[in-house]
């Protein structure tokens, strides 16, 4: 009988002991995944307002009450920041609308948490000034620089397509910007599909012409931010966090427009009214994604569809997502 007793009292306190070492692990993985979370946030190119959140550790700041750090990560363009979601080296990042529709179509899982740039005079093609150059119908038979998969090849297809044009026609290269604008210089090439500031940097010192926008030809080509999927469902309070301190961003740099202009212009060693004009034409907003954007991602997605960009057919509406936008300005 005693031996039994013993036995029973001896496996009882094994549990005991085993369930308080379970429950202190936890507790210890917790507390170090608290400590250890990094938030990685994707930017194209460095400087700008992004420049002045991290020179104040605005979102290093907003993100330290969560337990959580920030670290930036840049881009030349948009397809290599969906890849790098893709791997899960990156949470949050802010691009154009095709490498969104793309990385949809690749089965990429990420959240459009918002709108960021309207979309009308942002992306366009500038020609050599002294070309004579002056639509696009002209350009048959001419080498068009463009980043396959942005924002700016989904335009110049989309406006060939709206002005029946052939494709087949022009002579599309596939430069990244910094390679663009070298070509573009040396004359290697006779027009490039891009977005801003190259459109009013080229314009403005009067290397370039700008043919086409979305304004002219109809078209929207707007950006987003977009999270990570995972990430939305494990920390929608950081995804709420990141769009109430961009706002707060936003709300500098319009209270204190001409030191934003100076400020930017500065980083990029370029004139002030040069600054003021790419503002113009593609200022930064932080916006509710309406239904008529929706709407308009959705013709974008068909039309790459049908030339064959995509190799599936999508509902652009299963990756919109306003409830963390909707959250962050209560």
């Amino acid at each position: 009988m005693r031996k039994q007793l013993y036995t029973l009292l001896l496996l009882a306190l094994t549990f005991l002991l085993a369930a308080c070492a379970s429950e202190e692990t936890k507790s210890s993985k917790a507390s170090s995944n608290s400590n250890d979370l990094v938030v990685r946030i994707g930017i194209q190119g460095s400087g700008g307002l992004f420049g002045k959140a991290k020179e104040d550790r605005l979102f290093e700041e907003a993100f330290e009450s969560h337990g959580a750090k920030v670290e930036w990560v840049e881009f030349q363009s948009g397809p290599p920041m969906t890849e790098a979601i893709a791997s899960n080296k990156l949470d949050i990042a802010g691009l154009g609308n095709m490498p969104v529709i793309t990385a949809q179509a690749a089965n990429i899982p990420f959240k459009i948490i918002s709108q960021t740039l309207e979309g009308k005079k942002n992306v366009g093609v500038i020609v050599q000034s002294s070309s004579g150059i002056t639509t696009l119908e002209e350009l048959k038979g001419k080498k068009i620089a463009v980043g396959k998969g942005t924002n700016a090849y989904d335009f110049i297809l989309r406006s060939f397509d709206k002005l029946n044009i052939n494709p087949d026609e022009v002579e599309l290269i596939n430069l990244n910007p910094d390679e663009a604008q070298a070509a573009f210089d040396s004359g290697g090439v006779d027009a490039w599909a891009i977005w801003e500031p190259y459109l009013t940097i080229n314009t403005l010192s009067e290397k370039g012409t700008i043919i086409a926008d979305g304004e002219s030809v109809g078209l929207l080509s707007p950006s987003y931010t977009i999270a990570r999927s995972k990430f939305t469902e494990e920390h929608p309070e950081l995804v709420v966090t990141y769009l109430k301190t961009l706002n707060e961003l936003l709300a500098w740099e319009t209270a204190n427009e001409t030191e934003a202009v100076e400020r930017y212009a500065k980083e990029r060693n370029l004139p002030v009214a040069l600054m003021e004009q790419t503002r113009q034409r593609s200022k930064s907003i932080n916006i509710l994604v309406e239904d008529a954007i929706i709407q308009e991602h959705q013709k974008t997605a068909d039309f790459q569809y049908k030339q064959g960009t995509i190799r599936q057919k999508i509902d652009v509406s299963e990756v919109f997502d306003n409830r963390f936008y909707k959250e962050a300005v209560k």
